[in-house]
Parts: C-alpha cells; sequence; structure tokens
C-alpha cells in the first residue's frame, strides 16, 4: 500500500535539452532500415511497429466500436447469433458495408464468424454487451469526438465543449432543478458504478466501521453494493434533491431501506452530515476543480470525529508513470467537461494533507482503468 503524501515529482529545468542518442538514434532512418532486417532487433521493430500504427489507426478503431454499439448489434448477438444478411436488414445498412464492419469489428477481436456462416460474439464482445453502463458511455462519446475534432484549439482551451453541457449537474444544485437533467447523469454513472463498487469493497477494509456516509453518492449504487457486502452497516446519502426519488426506490427494492437515511443537499451549499466514522467520495473529485475539491475535503474534515476515515474511489492519472486509462481517456474527459481534472494519487495526497488528513494511503489497484482508491485518516 502505496504512502501518498508526497507532492509529486519535482519539476524539470526549463532549458531546452538535447534528446538522449538513443532516442536520436532511433529516429533515424537509417537504422530503422537495419534494424528491420537484423535478427536480434527485428521482432522488437516489428512490434513497436504493429503499436504505433495502432496509435495511427486508432480513431478508426473507435468509430467501429462506436458504430457497433449504436447498431446494437452486441445486444443483437447476445439474443441469437445471425447471419450478415439479415444483421444487414436488422441495422438497415448495405450488405457490402456491413461485411466491412464485420471484418473491423473481428479485427478488433469482438465478432466472430461462426462455421454456419453466421456472426456471433467473442467472449471480448460478450463483455461489452454485459458490463453495465460500457455501452452507454461509448453511445455519447459522438460528443467527446466532436469536441475533439480540432486538438490543437482544444489543448490550447479555444473551443466551447459539447461535453460541458451533456453534464451540467457537476455546476451545482441549482443546474440540476430539472429531474431529467440529474436523471441522464445518475443513470449513466449508475450504470458503471456496480464495477466501481466492488473493485472499491474488495480493495479496502471496512473492519471497525459502523456508519458509512457516501457524498454525491447519486441513486445509491454505491452504498447498495455496501450494504450486501457489510450487513450489519448503517448508512446515510448525501446527494441533491433530485436524485433522492431514484435512491428511494432503489434502497426499496434492495430491501435496505432501514439501514439508510438519505439526505438531500449540495454539498457547495449546506454543511454535511456527522455521526459516521467513514465518509466515501466515489467519483466526485475529478468532476470539479481544485478550490471545490479542497473546500469539500475540509467539510469532510469536520464532519469526521477523530479517527474518522475518508474513502476516495476514482479513475485516477498515473503521476510519474503515466498510464493510458487516467492520462489518456480521463484527463481528456475531464478537459472537455470543463469543471474538474483527472489527479494523481499524489496530487489527491497533497490536497488531503492541507485539508488536515494523515496516513494517506492508495492500495495497489485492481483494475486502474475501472477505478484506484485513496484512504486518509483524521487525526485522533
Amino acid at each position: 500500500m502505496a504512502d501518498v503524501t508526497a507532492s509529486g515529482p519535482v519539476p524539470p529545468s526549463s532549458s531546452p535539452q538535447r534528446p538522449p542518442w538513443t532516442v536520436r538514434l532511433v529516429a533515424s532512418p537509417a537504422f530503422q532500415k537495419w534494424a528491420a532486417r537484423f535478427p536480434l532487433t527485428r521482432r522488437q521493430v516489428r512490434r513497436d511497429g504493429e503499436a504505433m500504427f495502432d496509435l495511427v489507426a486508432g480513431f478508426c478503431h473507435a468509430q467501429i466500436l462506436q458504430a457497433l454499439v449504436s447498431f446494437d448489434i452486441p445486444d443483437m448477438l447476445l439474443e441469437a447469433e445471425l447471419s450478415p444478411e439479415k444483421l444487414a436488414q436488422r441495422c438497415r445498412v448495405p450488405l457490402p458495408r456491413m461485411e466491412v464492419l464485420f471484418q473491423g469489428g473481428a479485427a478488433l477481436g469482438l465478432l466472430k464468424r461462426r462455421r454456419n456462416g453466421c456472426i456471433g460474439l467473442t467472449t471480448r464482445g460478450a463483455a461489452l454487451a454485459g458490463v453495465p453502463g460500457l455501452q452507454g458511455m461509448i453511445k455519447h462519446h459522438d460528443v467527446l469526438y466532436r469536441d475533439l475534432a480540432d486538438p490543437v484549439a482544444f489543448f490550447r482551451g479555444e473551443t466551447s465543449t459539447e461535453l460541458a453541457h451533456f453534464w451540467p449537474y457537476v455546476f451545482g444544485a441549482g443546474s440540476a432543478e430539472d429531474p431529467s437533467v440529474a436523471q441522464t447523469y445518475s443513470q449513466l454513472m449508475s450504470d458503471s458504478q456496480g464495477l466501481v463498487a466492488q473493485d472499491t469493497l474488495a480493495t479496502v477494509s471496512f473492519k471497525g466501521v459502523s456508519h458509512l456516509i457516501d457524498v454525491g453518492g447519486g441513486t445509491g449504487a454505491f452504498l447498495a453494493a455496501a450494504a450486501e457486502e457489510h450487513p450489519h452497516l448503517q448508512m446515510t446519502l448525501f446527494d441533491l434533491p433530485a436524485v433522492v426519488p431514484g435512491a428511494t426506490e432503489r434502497f426499496a427494492n434492495s430491501g435496505i431501506s432501514d439501514r439508510v437515511r438519505i439526505i438531500p443537499g449540495s454539498f457547495r451549499d449546506s454543511p454535511l452530515p456527522q455521526g459516521a466514522d467513514m465518509i466515501s467520495l466515489v467519483r466526485v473529485l475529478y468532476d470539479h476543480a481544485d478550490e471545490t475539491v479542497s473546500q469539500l475535503l475540509s467539510a469532510v474534515f469536520a464532519a469526521l470525529p477523530a479517527g474518522g476515515r475518508l474513502l476516495i474511489s476514482e479513475p485516477m492519472t498515473g503521476g510519474s508513470r503515466p498510464e493510458r486509462a487516467g492520462d489518456a481517456y480521463f484527463a481528456l474527459y475531464c478537459m472537455a467537461m470543463r469543471t474538474g481534472r483527472a489527479r494523481s494519487a499524489q496530487q489527491i495526497g497533497t490536497l488531503l494533507t492541507a485539508a488536515g488528513f494523515r496516513n494517506i494511503q492508495s492500495p495497489k489497484a485492481r483494475r486502474p482503468f475501472v477505478t484506484s482508491v485513496v484512504t486518509a485518516v483524521k487525526p485522533s
């Protein structure tokens, strides 16, 4: 379990530095030509070349995925394997183009042609159909693609992104007065919350915890999972009034209404409930700017008793060791949302230290592309 109280890597010198000789050598066309032929290096050259082509072709891969999901092909094939002709007819796509889409999906490991000629799902394709929220996330990527259509303008901050309007829920209580707006956000988040809850609960010990408050918990997916895992746990949900009906229904359907108290409110405007020995923030911090996060962490610190624990679970960047999920997806997604940002465990640790927390730890994530965890304790 890593200590994340450090503030992160020391910023490098601002003076220009010549690239290492190895980088200059590998960039040489003459070296590439030689290495592609030399027996000891040609296999590595091929692997690097394939990886580079995957980066170049990544947009087309994403569009194949988008098309498969938009046509509901994974769900169709989960019910029954279909011939290309039948699939083309259902999707209203000319057969030659459906063949191209099938071949692309097969190349990505999602589809497979059976011996009888029908198209079916691979195990990876079945996971695409079965993982809650995954297809919903992919379907709304058309918004993100438009925001990234001009990446130069995007990174310069010169674009007005659509994604910022897709998630108005994060701008505060006033922006969530329309129940349909809150429902759009909460449903997509709730659908994918199962995996997040699963990994979080498997990573963090709840020993000694009798009362958990989930701040910003939406319709209560995380608390429902925690209730099943820990039958004696008492719980409180604190979130905006617009999500209360969905949470009430979920808790009733789960048979845990007598164990959960729902308190409507906004952590921007209202003090947090007290009386818990653990507070959870599940996919909350990365929706907000540092100033808002600092205020929230101070409010959590004030609400906890001495020795109380804080649990943070959300996608995180890799910090000094960049990784794909956090640094090449969630970081861009948050930039397009224009309200928050993906942070490393070390950056979160710095904010926690400033709020007064100690014993800040980051257990090894089971699946960083699902979620990572940071825990902290209010000193006695």
